[in-house]
């Protein structure tokens, strides 16, 4: 498939494919022949015998092998073919070896007993015995009792489309179709409408006859090849005399110790030190006891005369300690973790080899170019095709789920530029890679830069992205009015996505292998715009469906085996981050079992104090922390590294240290070491468990290494072709992807039938009958999808790993005014409800799973905490009556009761510290994050709750709009002053006049009753302004730059302060009817 060939859109359902070509192209361009077959274990074209048929060694598997390989195979191998283990038989031409008397062999007289030496090649010796360290990746996904045809001609090449001529085309399938027919056939296409074809398999045969784990055969066999390159006893042929270095200081040396360095981990686990982390968990325990005995006072002496005060405050107290216990107790055993990228260049991608290291798809998602300004997208895009990687492993996928032409012509402008801003990167190795944040450093960029051209090379591109800006600024200025007649192409014809909500499928490639090469003729990553079709009457899921519409076309286009996804607006700004990310996903002990790899977020344009907490960064470098030493960090939606077959719904590769039970398991059934029989039959008990689920799709990695012992029992289990359909979907294209463990296409594909498969698989319909959004890919349900999709992987035993690099992997923008932050927050913690009151709720969902206990705890504290909000909004309340009514909610306390109050303060502020103490968190973060906590507590949480009861229960779906005012503000954080009215801002405001109306009636009281008043009143003083204090950022927002606030919140606050303050004196709850009648008869009529 070609770079900027045209766009191609469609829809399957209406059975419509049209290609639009670009203005003076007239026909179809030709494609490149493909070249002979090559052999999977020495690299030479496999040949032809001598009636000019391809020459094939194994009849079972028709592995690609040549002539020379094939016959030392025969003379000093195993004499078996590789990858399915059956004997080789005798082919016409070949001397007989010892066990050929018992085959049907060939009638060969003439080179039965004269061995020769394959036509004076040398060949390489293969030697595989039972005990091979190279690691087999058989999963369980690679058996099934209809499988799928593995296309084997030709050499794989992952994350590559490649070019074949539709005459010429060899399809070589891993198994008897037929016997006696050929097994090489020529196919014009891949029809995708054709049923896969169904391979019978015999139970009574041993599976590796059938190829069984030949999607791994390619890593094994370069797995093979690099530990050959790195044997001692080639480089004891290097020197045969033994005159090399021995002390390890010479060249031989050297070597020695590059392969030693080939073979150690790419990643480490760094603890935190004991002394910070026993003092740590110490205080923890100590608080947990205080807060026992503080509730023991609180419950046990309550106050009469203000006693729904008192039960209202013990309540809300409650709640607050079982809220931080799920808070606290997900970061009792925090890592840090470092990474070796020299060790993984070293073993995957060697200076002067070709690299082996795994093609990544990175995801690109934007809905809304005038609210998500281009020009942020296409710097995205731009440090995405300059990142530090192999350019042929890299593709980037641009979602444009609202179809505009603006989108489109933004992204072609980007390719064209990006022919230059790479190669300049490149060269230089600038940090970041997007232009705007580059060129706006305020840095020495002649720092490191030794060479004399960069000053000339930098201002020119400077000129050249001044330029580009102008140009993108051009079509978002274009685009603010929409002709009548909807937008139009170059070449006349109409924009397929004029409508938003009714259009086909449009996939355009820009850049490419074939057509993407930049100024200085090298390749560039591939580029591919798509726009799912949408119809109405649809479903789309937003978000969710367009990321999981991005996982079917790339496994169509493209295949890798690592997934990556991105916002719009945030850049990489590291661009070895992929590299950080391989260095877990690659790794031998982790990558089998990883999920995803988490970065933090990063922001920029936050101003310097941080007023609303946009960073996050205790939720980034402590919560999260904290969670990669139980079983991983919660999926946050962007800077996420996935591994694609967790995303399938598959199961992970565990190790019996990870099959250990979790430790409510243990405490009732004991520990492992008491018997082998018994844990091997509690292991198999929770396989028969997981078996019984639909999200299992087929049986774990240890039951194929048991052999055929068990496999009558494994045959009913096996998929068939119709449940792989209502699994997958409709798409044999992409079924057959789904097995490719390592990624890649296959080689002999016709890029015009992937073409039209891609616009097969974002078919509106497509996902209809079949388990996405279920079981696989982004899960639906939730406007937070991301938290879901997590939760879904980590309950299947898959495991999740937080990567901090010293440069931030990525940066993005964050909403700093408080309206728009405060509606951020209000979408996260109406996602967190709709999870709460659905099937996949944490609280219930998923104990027959892998998900470990204080894992769960983790994700159940993401989902309740906007419920905090009720008992935060009446706890803030209550200072305000007591100061207006003189109760208070505790009785007068003795000194030991005293004492129990200040060692809780005493372990709140500990507790604090020392976690500040060990994440490295500044003093300024923490307390910003503990008061925009009650920020949000007060305003978006307690909407978010009540909208989600609406929604979920009643079916209402509220939605809060916000309308801006115009600032006539400029300079730095502009946006931070910007005032934008929304409802939000209603219930804190509220508490914050009323507290302030408490404070001056508290005071008030005291100086008319005299001193003896003014002990009492500090009690109620101090909770009074812990609220105030904590909403201050809040009020700030409200007055502005201007100390200016808007007429509408200071009427709607006063006027609900008022009617409050009314109604309480009305009502007076804390006089009986007996009081009033006294009080009435002392003063009498006459008074």
């Amino acid at each position: 498939m070609e770079a900027n060939a045209g766009m191609v859109a469609g829809s399957h359902k209406r059975n419509e494919f049209v290609m639009i070509r670009r203005e003076g192209e007239t026909g179809p361009k030709p494609l490149k022949n493909q070249n002979g077959q090559g052999c999977q274990i020495c690299g030479d074209t496999v040949g032809v015998t001598a009636t000019g048929e391809v020459f094939v060694a194994c009849n079972e598997c028709a592995f690609p092998v040549c002539r020379p390989c094939y016959e030392y195979e025969r003379k000093d191998g195993n004499q078996s073919c590789p990858q399915c283990k059956t004997r080789y038989k005798r082919q016409k031409g070949s001397p007989r070896v010892e066990g050929d008397d018992e085959e049907d062999g060939v009638d060969d007289l003439d080179n039965e007993f004269s061995y020769s030496q394959g036509n004076g090649k040398t060949v390489r010796s293969w030697q595989q015995g039972q005990e091979d360290d190279v690691e087999l990746s058989l999963s369980s996904r690679h058996e099934s009792q209809h499988r799928i045809p593995r296309l084997t001609s030709g050499q794989q090449v992952s994350g590559e489309i490649p070019d074949a001529s539709p005459d010429r085309q060899s399809i070589r399938s891993s198994g008897p179709l037929g016997y006696g027919e050929k097994r090489t056939h020529s196919l014009s296409s891949v029809d995708p409408s054709l049923p896969v074809p169904v391979r019978i398999v015999d139970p009574s045969k041993d599976l590796n006859s059938y190829g069984l784990g030949s999607v791994d055969w390619k890593e094994r066999v370069e797995g093979w090849k690099l530990k050959q390159e790195k044997n001692i006893v080639q480089m004891t042929n290097k020197y045969p005399d033994g005159k090399g270095d021995i002390e390890g200081t010479g060249s031989n040396g050297d070597d020695l110790q590059m392969a030693d360095d080939a073979r150690l981990p790419l990643s480490r686990t760094v603890s935190i030190p004991s002394n910070q982390l026993n003092l740590y968990r110490v205080v923890i325990i100590l608080r947990l006891i205080i807060l026992c005995f503080f509730f023991q006072y609180r419950v046990t002496h309550p106050v009469p005369d203000a006693y729904p005060l008192w039960l209202t405050s013990v309540i809300c107290e409650v709640w607050f300690a079982l809220s931080w216990l799920l808070d606290q107790f997900p970061k009792w055993c925090p890592v840090n973790r470092e990474t070796y990228l020299d060790r993984l260049a070293l073993r995957y991608d060697r200076e002067g080899e070709p690299s082996q290291l795994a093609p990544i798809d990175i995801f690109v998602s934007t809905v809304d170019p005038l609210k998500e300004p281009p020009l942020i997208t296409a710097n995205t895009v731009l440090s995405i095709l300059a990142v530090d990687y192999p350019v042929d492993k890299v593709s980037c996928y641009v979602s444009d789920d609202g179809s505009a032409m603006l989108t489109f012509e933004a992204l072609s402008e980007t390719s064209e530029f990006a022919r230059k801003w790479v190669p300049f990167c490149k060269k230089h190795n600038i940090e970041p890679r997007a232009p705007e944040f580059y060129f706006a450093q305020k840095i020495d960029y002649l720092k490191d830069k030794i060479q004399p051209s960069f000053v000339k090379e930098r201002r020119a591109m400077k000129r050249e992205y001044e330029e580009f800006k102008v140009r993108i600024n051009a079509l978002v200025a274009k685009a603010q009015k929409t002709p009548e007649e909807g937008w139009t192409m170059q070449d006349g014809t109409p924009w397929p996505g004029n409508n938003p909500r009714d259009h086909p499928g449009m996939i355009q490639v820009f850049l490419g292998h074939s057509g993407g090469l930049d100024t200085d003729g090298n390749e560039l990553p591939r580029l591919v715009y798509v726009s799912r079709e949408k119809r109405p009457g649809f479903q789309h899921h937003k978000k969710a469906g367009a990321m999981n519409a991005l996982i079917r076309v790339s496994a169509v286009l493209t295949n890798g085996a690592y997934l990556l996804n991105v916002d719009c607006d945030h850049y990489f700004n590291n661009s070895k981050a992929l590299r950080e990310a391989m260095c877990f996903m690659m790794d031998p002990a982790y990558g089998k079992k990883t999920c995803y790899v988490q970065f933090p977020q990063r922001f920029d344009g936050i101003d310097l104090h941080d007023r609303y907490a946009n960073r996050n960064i205790v939720f980034f470098d402590i919560n999260l922390k904290g969670l990669d030493g139980i079983q991983g960090p919660v999926y946050v939606g962007t800077g996420c590294c996935f591994n694609r077959q967790a995303l399938y719904g598959y199961d992970p590769v565990l190790t019996e240290a990870d099959l250990e039970p979790n430790i409510v398991v243990k405490s009732c059934c004991g520990s492992r070491k008491k018997g082998k029989n018994k844990n091997k039959d509690y292991i198999d008990k929770k396989r028969a468990v997981k078996r019984t689920e639909s999200t299992i799709p087929i049986f774990n990695m240890e039951d194929m290494e048991e052999g055929v012992d068990g496999y009558e029992d494994e045959r009913s289990l096996l998929m068939s072709q119709k449940r792989l359909e209502k699994r997958f979907g409709q798409s044999p294209i992409f079924i057959a992807a789904t097995f490719m463990e390592q990624g890649g296409i296959p080689p002999s594909t016709n890029p015009a039938s992937l073409l039209k498969e891609a616009i097969h698989v974002i078919s509106c319909g497509y996902e209809d009958k079949s388990e996405w959004g279920k079981e696989i890919g982004w899960i639906y349900g939730s406007v937070t999808e991301d938290i879901l999709t997590g939760f879904k992987m980590h309950a299947r035993g898959w495991i999740s790993i937080y990567c901090m690099p010293p440069r931030p992997a990525f940066k993005g923008s964050a909403p700093i005014n408080l309206s728009d932050r405060l509606n951020q927050v209000l979408r996260w913690a109406l996602g967190s409800i709709e999870i709460l009151l659905s099937r996949h709720c944490p609280i219930w969902y998923g104990y027959s799973g892998r998900l470990r206990l204080l894992e769960r705890l983790a994700y159940i504290n993401t989902i309740v905490y906007p419920l905090t909000s009720i008992p935060l909004i009446a706890y803030c309340v209550l200072p305000a009556i007591c100061l207006l009514t003189g109760k208070f909610i505790i009785p007068e306390i003795s000194n030991y009761a005293g004492l129990w109050f200040i060692m809780l303060f005493i372990s709140i502020f500990a507790t604090g510290i020392l976690e500040l103490r060990w994440s490295g968190v500044g003093i300024e973060d923490w307390w910003r994050n503990e008061q925009f906590w009650v920020i949000g507590g007060t305003s978006a949480h307690l909407f978010a709750v009540f909208q989600g009861l609406l929604k979920v229960l009643a079916g209402i779906d509220t939605n809060f709009t916000v309308t801006s005012k115009a600032s006539d503000e400029d300079g730095d954080f502009a946006e931070l002053y910007v005032f934008k009215w929304t409802t939000l801002l209603i219930p804190p405001t509220t508490v914050l006049v009323v507290n302030m109306v408490g404070i001056v009636a508290g005071v008030s009281y005291a100086i008319n009753s005299g001193y003896q008043s003014w002990g009492p009143l500090f009690g109620k003083l101090f909770f009074s302004i812990w609220v105030i204090v904590h909403l201050y950022p809040f009020l700030k927002g409200l007055l502005g730059r201007q100390n200016r606030t808007p007429t509408i919140v200071i009427v709607w606050s006063i006027l609900l302060a008022s009617i409050f303050s009314l109604l309480w004196v009305r009502i007076d709850p804390f006089t009986s009817p007996s009081q009033k009648a006294a009080a009435a008869g002392q003063c009498g009529i006459n008074c």
